[in-house]
């Protein structure tokens, strides 16, 4: 008798088993000054339907580096998860909304030009495997030396900005869409 490999994903996604207590709409940053901003939006699938049992786990990039050692140390909160890490579900109508300090951007050492941005990794029912994007922010003058935005066809980058409500520039909103004409760039790392 042969065994046949089962697949990563059966059913699912089983998000709110083991996983409620990583969701949060709140995401602690390292950094206590700078524009705190809430960002909103909708996950669509190809056919422009909302994805109600989707989640988003967003990383601060500042964060990710200080707590991989590549800077000052951060100490995790009390959850025992990293600061600037959170998991953000989607309601019945494919909505999500979270807030977070809005990131800095920075040069490396090497005159690589990084705009503010937040990673973002995109988990869903029919997924084998998750899909990976960021979100950078509209205005933001550092987003047209930015080396990875560069490698996206400009008329493909506005899938990866999340645009302000109104003229509040903490209130922005950012829609993911999985297939289709808009459909938002995802990366193959």
């Amino acid at each position: 008798m042969s065994h046949v490999p089962t697949p990563s994903q059966t059913v699912g996604p089983f998000f709110s088993i083991g996983l409620s207590a990583l969701c949060r709409e709140h995401i602690d940053c390292a950094r206590t000054t700078g524009t705190r901003v809430t960002i909103g939006g909708r996950i669509l699938d190809g056919d422009g339907e909302p994805v109600p049992d989707a989640v988003l786990e967003i990383w601060q990039v500042q964060d990710i580096d200080k707590n991989l050692g590549h800077g000052e140390r951060v100490t995790a909160r009390p959850e025992n998860l990293p600061i600037g890490f959170g998991r953000i579900a989607t309601d019945e109508y494919g909505e999500f909304q979270f807030s977070t300090m809005k990131p800095e951007g920075r040069r490396d050492s090497d005159e690589t030009v990084h705009a503010p941005h937040l990673v973002v990794l995109v988990l869903m029912r029919g997924l084998l495997r998750h899909l990976l994007t960021r979100i950078y922010f509209a205005g933001e003058a550092a987003n047209e030396a930015d080396a990875v935005l560069k490698l996206v066809p400009a008329e493909r980058r506005e899938t990866l900005v999340a645009a302000p409500l109104a003229n509040d520039a903490s209130e922005l909103r950012w829609d993911i869409h999985l297939q289709g004409e808009r459909e938002t760039v995802f990366f193959d790392v």
